[in-house]
């Protein structure tokens, strides 16, 4: 066993969220905004510093109420939420071959328990930390390291799983395994590739080469 411990990113990664992500970004800069931006200017901060950071990138002046819009928002469309395919699958194998595995998200832990009461698969996570647990963010490495710190684990023994750029960059400067997906479709490949991960895959099968 190459890395005895995977940490995931949750959006575009484990659960398909990009779709109602980007609605409700659309709903927060048309109803508070009055704008339009392109789904490209909505997405391209998405998995990073949180969503307050989101919103700044908006309209700093109004993030606080863009953020509450899109809460009012989001959080109902949970609802519609499912796995990214094939993850499930991949997820309990990784588990039943004595991976430890562990959530590390921008989402406040709150709606990563929304998340996992639509899409049960919060038993198999040794450990989540939320976007509300500490006060740097991705891509910083502070994320990472307290759920290596909760696990007792090092770096070293440890690959991060993740579909943006913050995510491949928290993992390189916390000295973990990098590893890319493509298949959350919130961040192009284009995006990704120059992040130089340590792998970049398509599919959650290839993990197994990776991991």
């Amino acid at each position: 066993m190459r890395y005895p411990v995977v940490l995931f990113d949750l959006d575009g990664t484990v659960i398909d969220s990009g779709a109602i992500i980007l609605a409700s970004m659309k709903h927060a800069a048309e109803t508070v905004l009055g704008a339009a931006p392109s789904d490209r200017e909505l997405m391209a901060t998405v998995g990073g510093p949180g969503l307050e950071a989101q919103m700044r990138t908006l309209d700093p002046d109004r993030v606080e109420e863009l953020v509450r819009v899109y809460r009012a928002h989001n959080e109902p469309l949970h609802e519609e939420l499912e796995c990214c395919a094939g993850m499930d699958d991949v997820l309990v194998r990784l588990a039943d071959q004595g991976h430890r595995l562990g959530i590390v998200t921008a989402k406040r832990r709150e709606t990563v328990e929304l998340a996992f009461d639509r899409v049960p698969l919060g038993h198999l996570f040794e450990v989540v930390v939320g976007g509300d647990e500490t006060t740097r963010h991705k891509p910083d490495p502070e994320p990472l390291l307290l759920a290596l710190q909760r696990l007792g684990a090092d770096a070293e023994d440890a690959a991060y799983v993740g579909d943006s750029p913050f995510d491949i960059r928290a993992a390189k400067a916390g000295g973990l395994h990098a590893i890319g997906v493509t298949w959350g479709k919130i961040h192009a490949r284009e995006v990704l590739e120059p992040e130089q991960p340590d792998a970049l895959v398509d599919t959650p099968e290839e993990l197994f080469e990776h991991l």
